[in-house]
């Protein structure tokens, strides 16, 4: 059984007396059972960044301590720096790492987030996945006007009332609490002086200006150079490699050069070898090349450890709401996209099949993408799940609390909708695929690609099945219609596919397909 983990990273507004932040520091690690694997300071952004993991009850006690020491230590009324904030700690994520669901550290956020609001008096604002107000999910529109800006507007604005504590900052400030995936906190360097270039690319590679999806970005000026400063929310769809060559192509219109970048905390392993791989054009790379990889999975292998598959399957049986039904249906459609990936590799660089090989590639390319796709939608239909129960769990009480609860039900809802239709659209992709595998590929491995099919269809139906239960509880009646539709659409292709592919099966003398 895997120990409850959970991953916490505190941003402090300090970077520039390292006894002060040591302070800070010395009350987390305080607590029983929490470690501290990294800390970073950071003088031109006057900012540190704290990384500790533990049970979740030890990292939540643990971020509140650091809380509290902060607003001990830290002025707001005398700090300043590069970086954007609104408190002492100006943000707290707690984010799920092992035996622990996106839904239980919101719940994490919201206690934490009430009880410094009630025991420090310090206003608290919930962000991303903990948000109670969609217009909150954006950390940068809870930190706009920063400390000065919101000092200004909390007593007097309503839509700057913070979730918990009072309506009035005192020396601390404010701190914003939430939950959320994993996020790299990446700096690129230029060989230039003019901010204004670092501002332009920003804007050019950041989402909110149009850029790519998954990057959060600002231009700045440190120690003399202009800086691109950015987080990246999902380095897995964002590959840290692309936003790297994006600023490099974008620098070049200005005549300047990247000189180096820098981490600020820690980062997935994964999201350096991706690079790595991309970088070396290893086109075949399989991480089982790595001698640590391979060394920890002979490891796993000779102590008998749960293959993830397990795991994900005895938790389907635990009696938890999640992983349910949308989950599975997403897990059966990667597994149909792998078998049919296969059946195309056994396709390439066999002489018989030499005429379709460069079509063979074409279908691994996609079928890899779909796998990796539906296998990432695995997690977020549970997270969806979650999502829609949180905010159930809404306050209630007042008019107020009853229309915030509506609104979040309602794009919670929206979302746990989306995402099985999405992974509708995948399964009738593999469909696809299956059936051009099935038609021309490796004879030997046709009912390979026969059952990848019937593990895609049994991904639609599943994905089906969910998107419609979801469509009950929505009251947009056009994008109700709009939705409905869409799934229709896609069962009626996929019966179509389905019996292209069992012709294709019968005429290559193979068994039926039904």
């Amino acid at each position: 059984m895997v120990n409850p983990l959970v991953e916490c990273i505190p941003n402090f507004s300090e970077g520039r007396r390292p006894k002060i932040v040591k302070q800070i520091v010395n009350a987390i690690e305080d607590v029983e059972g929490v470690i501290v694997l990294d800390y970073s300071l950071d003088e031109d952004h006057n900012r540190s960044v704290v990384t500790f993991v533990g049970s979740p009850e030890g990292v939540e006690e643990a971020a509140f301590r650091g809380i509290a020491k902060a607003a001990e230590l830290i002025d707001m009324d005398k700090q300043e720096g590069e970086h954007p904030r609104v408190g002492a700690t100006d943000v707290v994520p707690f984010v799920p790492i092992a035996g622990v669901k996106m839904a239980e550290c919101v719940e994490m956020a919201q206690r934490l987030g009430k009880r410094v609001g009630n025991e420090l008096g310090i206003p608290v604002f919930l962000y991303e996945k903990a948000a109670a107000r969609p217009d909150r999910k954006n950390l940068a529109n809870v930190r706009k006007g920063e400390y000065e800006g919101l000092r200004k507007e909390i007593e007097s604005d309503p839509a700057r009332a913070p979730d918990f504590g009072p309506n009035k900052l005192g020396s601390a400030g404010a701190t914003v609490i939430g939950a959320r995936s994993p996020l790299i906190a990446y700096n690129v360097f230029l060989d230039t002086d003019d901010v204004t270039v670092a501002e332009n690319i920003s804007k050019a590679v950041r989402h909110l200006s149009g850029g790519l999806r998954y990057v959060k970005g600002l231009g700045m000026l440190v120690d003399g150079k202009a800086q691109v400063s950015m987080n990246l929310t999902n380095y897995k769809r964002t590959p840290v490699y692309r936003v790297v060559e994006m600023i490099r192509r974008e620098a070049e219109r200005y005549g300047a050069n990247i000189t180096h970048s820098e981490l600020i905390g820690l980062i997935p392993q994964k999201a350096l070898i991706d690079a790595a791989a991309w970088y070396l054009q290893l086109d075949d790379f399989n991480e089982e090349q790595v001698l640590e990889t391979r060394i920890q999975s002979a490891q796993s292998e000779g102590s008998g450890e749960s293959s993830l598959n397990t795991e994900f399957i005895s938790a389907l049986s635990s009696g938890t709401p999640t992983p349910g039904g949308g989950s599975a249906a997403a897990f059966s459609g990667a597994m149909g996209a792998g078998l049919v990936a296969m059946v195309a590799r056994l396709s390439i660089g066999k002489k018989k099949y030499k005429d379709i090989e460069k079509e063979m590639e074409k279908v691994v390319e996609k079928a890899d993408a779909l796998r990796h796709n539906l296998t990432e939608a695995v997690e977020k239909d549970s997270a969806a799940f979650e999502g829609v129960m949180a905010a159930f769990r809404l306050a209630k009480k007042s008019d107020g609390e009853k229309a915030i609860r509506k609104h979040a039900i309602q794009d919670a809802t929206m979302i746990a909708t989306k995402i099985p239709l999405y992974v509708a659209n995948m399964a009738v992709e593999v469909i696809e695929l299956a059936v051009i595998v099935v038609e021309k590929g490796n004879l030997n491995a046709v009912t390979d690609g026969g059952t990848g099919a019937a593990m895609a269809k049994a991904s639609l139906t599943g994905a089906g099945m969910n998107v419609r239960i979801n469509l009950g509880s929505l009251e947009d009646k056009t994008e109700l219609k709009k939705l409905s539709g869409e799934i229709e659409t896609l069962e009626k292709k996929a019966e179509e596919l389905i019996t292209r592919l069992g012709k294709a099966m019968i005429e290559r003398g193979r068994i039926p397909f039904n």
